[in-house]
């Protein structure tokens, strides 16, 4: 692969973006081309225009992904761009830093991947006889300093208009193992919408400020006419604090923009850089700012939309969509856990608990599949499944490395992003060859957990994030959760253990599914000797530790129903109030459900007094939040050095939204046979679901009205996509077989029917 190139690069500083070119002179007029393709990638990010126009819509080509082992050739055809000249082909290419140089990290630690930008690519052309010609890049090619004279991805670009045609510049070539160059996995990342303006207005200390109305990400393209040298300034911010760009929670990012004007008529859109923001405060535009001179757009990896809900509560409603603007920008390339502040790095921890729900949002099968290929590379070389993936913190300096060597151990939930996340997309899509892609880095994430049980059986020793973020935790220590670490982690392990299993027996692997399930066996078996107690309550008597306990399947018959009786009790006492962080959050309401409290499911889900998911909702949210109080009641944010207002994982409860309320559940992988079971509640009149699977549109919804004598009447509507089956559960209990078309369905329940599912 690109066998014939060389890496070049141009590099000034670490600011400026360069413009790499070179011409090809055709041996053949342009209509004797019958195909021409680019293969490109870079250290850094790029931008490829042949005979002047853009090879594609892709930007921040070619994303970030573990570029030690594996950097994604990017295929274009432009065969379409040769066609209005006779004899040449001219090729240039926009270099920017990316995350290659990004000064990644947080806290000031500035991570790189190597000092210098590359870039390495061909343009070979096919004609009608057979022949072929090539231009690969080399040291022939030349080089300019472009318009961008600054650009980071956490601080935002510089742009000079009018700058195109900058000083030229020596181009050399750079050393490049091209063992690591692997064809394009992932979806590109691109624009997708544009957002006008909700309101411009001046703040009562004279500056420009313009709310979107949503919290995205992206950039904004910006039109002006001025004087020359004239600088227009952008600041960018999630939301406001009294009055004014509340920018603290960038910590150090700065998140800035500036154009300067040419004189003539200028469009800025600076494409080497991208935000997280809603608001935006502009100085020195050059006249009154309009509505029609600035336009925020939308960027994200193209993952085509996939599962939608609505029901009777608009707050509810605002609650999905939340979730869904908060999966579009951190999907940018690679699951981040937030895409403003000094950090957007591919956390593990966030995306093991919102993976399923990703899955049903959009179509994660790639995105997830290219950065699970990440994962297990950088586990395969460090030993363990690291906390972000790619793991640029392995980069950090020897010092500051020291100060926290004890944290850099095998952890629950980070670590078993190595199973569940495949977990998800097994169920998702079920592509078994990709299963058993993913399936080493699960081998490798329990062996080296089984290194760190404890003679007890127990995985209750060493650093563990635990409950992330529980409400009850202290603000500067989130880790410090009711929920007792070892409790949750060996929690996990059980699950992730019998997911391997079930994983080496799909893959006809019988020994290796005995080892996971005796793994799982006897984690099992200490954690009912060591945590729960006779009388059902389980070791810390938090929420998270019942949730874990009923959804994973550690408890059966009794203890399993007294468990939920008393995670009943316990959401009650609370208020109805949420007392998890990320590990318990995604399986809160599954856990009241499944053991027959959907009354405190429900009432959990539409609680709007804090800590709660429709608490954020009432307070303006358009985004998931990272902390249940990111921004208190009185319009002021969270004192936390983590405060972001775009994190998706605690808006995990919404799959139960889609495969509960709704009742869209695989029951087989890939939804090859389903199973529907919608589960009416309190405080919803009705609510209707829909999911595009790898074998069409699935529907199913659901009406509830109260009758005579008090019965409620419950009206169900399904559409099975063809040749597929449907078992299809009613709230009475019954059980329904149907087959591709749509079917409805009516019974009758008592008040308040207390529903259990069934698996």
């Amino acid at each position: 692969m690109l066998e014939h190139a060389t890496m070049i690069t141009a590099d000034t500083d670490r600011g400026a973006a360069v413009v790499l070119g070179a011409t090809l002179t055709l041996d053949r007029p342009a209509a004797e081309v019958t195909r021409a393709v680019l293969r490109a990638t870079a250290h850094g990010v790029y931008e490829a225009r042949v005979n002047g126009r853009a090879v594609s819509e892709d930007v921040l080509a070619p994303g970030w992904s573990s570029y030690e082992w594996r950097l994604q050739v990017q295929e274009y055809d432009v065969t379409a761009l040769l066609t209005d000249r006779t004899d040449t082909a001219e090729v240039e290419v926009l270099l920017g830093n990316g995350w290659w140089r990004g000064g990644l990290g947080f806290t000031g630690l500035k991570l790189d991947y190597g000092s210098a930008l590359g870039f390495i690519g061909e343009l070979e052309v096919t004609y009608r006889d057979g022949g072929t010609q090539l231009l690969a890049t080399g040291p022939h090619w030349n080089a300019r300093l472009s318009s961008v004279v600054e650009n980071s991805l956490y601080d935002g670009v510089r742009i000079v208009a009018g700058g195109e045609k900058g000083s030229s510049l020596d181009v050399t070539t750079v050393d490049f193992d091209r063992s690591v160059l692997v064809p394009q996995v992932k979806p590109a990342i691109r624009r997708h919408e544009t957002v006008r303006p909700e309101r411009i207005w001046t703040s009562a200390d004279g500056k420009t400020l313009v709310d979107f109305g949503q919290n995205l990400v992206g950039w904004i393209r910006l039109r002006a006419s001025g004087p020359a040298g004239t600088e227009i300034t952008v600041r960018h911010a999630e939301v406001l604090e009294h009055g004014e760009l509340a920018t603290r929670p960038l910590r150090g990012a700065r998140a800035t923009d500036t154009f300067v004007l040419s004189g003539g008529d200028d469009v800025f859109e600076p494409t080497l850089t991208f935000h997280g923001f809603r608001y935006a405060e502009i100085t020195g535009y050059p006249a009154p700012l309009t509505p029609d001179a600035l336009e925020a757009v939308v960027v994200h990896s193209a993952i085509p939309r996939t599962g939608t809900f609505e029901c009777s509560n608009p707050l509810v409603n605002r609650l999905v969509e939340n979730s869904v603007w908060g999966q579009r920008g951190n999907f940018l390339d690679l699951p981040t856990d937030c895409p403003q502040r000094d950090e957007r790095l591919g956390w593990t921890g966030d995306i093991a608990a919102y993976a399923a729900t990703a899955c049903y949002q959009f179509d994660c099968a790639d995105v997830l599949h290219g950065w699970l290929l990440d994962l297990a590379a950088e586990t395969e070389h460090g030993g363990h499944v690291p906390f972000v993936v790619p793991n640029v913190l392995k980069f950090i300096p020897g010092e500051a490395r020291a100060k926290v060597a004890h944290m850099l151990v095998p952890t629950a939930i980070w670590g078993d992003a190595a199973v569940w996340v495949p977990e998800a997309l097994w169920w998702a899509y079920g592509d078994r060859d990709r299963l058993a892609a993913h399936y080493p880095a699960m081998v490798r994430h329990l062996a080296s957990v089984e290194a760190r049980i404890s003679p007890s059986g127990l995985w209750d020793e060493g650093f563990q994030f635990g409950d992330w973020l529980d409400p009850t935790a202290p603000a500067d220590r989130p880790w410090e959760s009711k929920a007792d670490g070892g409790v949750v982690a060996t929690a996990c392990l059980y699950r992730s253990a019998s997911f391997a299993a079930d994983t080496a027996s799909e893959l006809c692997r019988p020994q290796e599914a005995r080892r996971w399930r005796d793994l799982a066996d006897r984690t099992r078996e200490a954690f009912l000797k060591h945590y729960v107690h006779d009388d059902g309550t389980i070791f810390s008597d938090a929420q998270t530790v019942y949730a874990l306990a009923i959804h994973f399947g550690l408890l059966e018959g009794d203890q399993r129903q007294a468990a939920g009786d008393r995670l009943a009790v316990l959401v009650a006492e609370a208020g109805h109030r949420v007392a998890t962080g990320f590990a318990g959050t995604p399986f809160l309401t599954w856990a009241l459900a499944d053991t027959g409290h959907i009354d405190d499911a429900y009432r959990l889900l539409l609680q709007k007094e804090g800590p709660s998911w429709l608490h954020a909702v009432t307070l303006g949210a358009t985004t998931i939040w990272e902390r249940w109080d990111s921004m208190l009641p009185d319009g002021t944010v969270n004192a936390g050095e983590m405060t972001s207002f775009n994190h998706y994982a605690l808006g995990a409860v919404v799959d139960w939204l889609y495969k509960t309320v709704a009742g869209i559940r695989p029951a087989e992988p890939g939804y090859t046979r389903l199973l529907l079971q919608p589960t009416p509640g309190p405080g919803l009149d009705w609510a209707r679901g829909a999911l595009d699977t790898p074998h069409g549109r699935v529907e199913c919804g659901w009406r509830r009205e109260e009758g005579a004598g008090g019965a409620i009447r419950i009206d169900v509507d399904v559409r099975v996509p063809e040749g597929i089956e449907a078992d299809v559960v009613l709230a009475d209990g019954s059980r329904r077989t149907v087959t591709g078309g749509t079917h409805s369905f009516r019974t009758t329940v008592s008040p308040s029917p207390q529903v259990r599912t069934i698996s």
